[in-house]
């Protein structure tokens, strides 16, 4: 219990770290000489408080979509930016603007995970007819997939004068993030719990479908429950901060490499670390170029691809 207790505590000085930093002065001192209705506390608590809490969020319910994704697709290299997931979700919002642009969000979460799911089922049906699964081939196929969506969506985009729209959707970014802005990221919380109390069943998912089917369990309901939190919570990542790219490759990894495979063991610390990074990342992105600020999309990218890289290239790195 330690370990992860420190874990925790790492977070919490991250969280705290982030209220406090950014262009407008909220400093401990000027939140005690203020009063309620002033600017450093309003400040702290329209801006700071959601932004942090859904960096939190976002970061958590992301990082154990990834593993969910690797344990379904049984490939180290598969998440939700890798399969068409997240492609599929732009799609999906990106067709209600089209048809019903004076639609709720409600709807158009529906319609975004709506899509996340046939995409992300579509792959998982490609795979089942491959011959070989081998390590490479099944990113290849995610990202060949996404590719072909991406492209519909960019035409439809650019047909209908949206690409601007779909551009902010592509890059994720928390500096509009305000109070009645990221509450459905609360749903991808609940999400996350969920997967942790089916972790055991996922991790016999994850060990094929003769291996479930002889233990007693429905493969196909456990895959579906599995598809179903993947293409949600990536809906609304996607819809409330725009794609986050890495997070569920390489935490989910990185993870493994020290605590293995089971689910139930490893949920915890993924939750962490992606709440973790995704906190880390962003407080960076408001240093490096203050005043201005650098999208959490942007810094994830290259923070991600060299912890990618260091997986790849690590001689021990169990990815097959």
């Amino acid at each position: 219990m330690l370990p992860l207790a420190l874990g925790i505590a790492v977070v919490l000085i991250l969280a705290i770290t982030s209220l406090f930093v950014g262009v407008s002065d909220v400093s401990l001192g000027s939140l005690l000489a203020s009063g309620w209705n002033d600017g450093p506390m309003q400040v702290l608590l329209v801006s700071r408080v959601p932004r942090t809490l859904a960096l939190i969020l976002a970061g958590t319910a992301m990082a154990v979509s990834g593993t969910l994704m690797q344990m379904l697709a049984r490939n180290r290299f598969a998440e939700p930016s890798t399969v068409g997931t997240v492609e599929a979700a732009k799609l999906g919002f990106l067709a209600v603007l089209v048809v019903a642009p004076g639609a709720s969000v409600p709807v158009k979460l529906v319609v975004a995970s709506g899509f996340a799911l046939a995409s992300t089922a579509i792959f998982l049906r490609i795979l089942r007819q491959l011959p070989i699964h081998a390590t490479l081939i099944v990113p290849l196929i995610g990202i060949l997939l996404g590719g072909v969506i991406n492209a519909i969506a960019t035409f439809i985009a650019y047909r209908f004068d949206l690409m601007q729209s779909l551009a902010s959707w592509s890059t994720g970014d928390f500096s509009m993030i305000l109070e009645g802005r990221y509450e459905l990221l609360w749903i991808g919380l609940a999400l996350t719990v969920l997967a942790y109390v089916m972790a055991d069943r996922f991790t016999v998912a994850g060990m094929g479908r003769d291996f479930t089917v002889n233990l007693g369990l429905d493969y196909r309901a456990v895959v579906s429950l599995g598809l179903i939190i993947v293409s949600i919570v990536t809906a609304v990542i996607v819809v409330t901060v725009g794609m986050i790219p890495f997070l569920g490759l390489v935490v989910p990894n990185l993870v493994s490499l020290t605590l293995g495979d089971n689910v139930r063991r490893t949920v915890p610390w993924v939750a962490l670390v992606g709440a973790g990074l995704v906190l880390a990342c962003d407080i960076a992105g408001r240093i490096v170029n203050y005043p201005y600020e650098i999208p959490i999309g942007t810094m994830l990218g290259v923070v991600g691809s060299g912890l990618f890289l260091y997986l790849l290239l690590r001689k021990n790195a169990r990815l097959a």
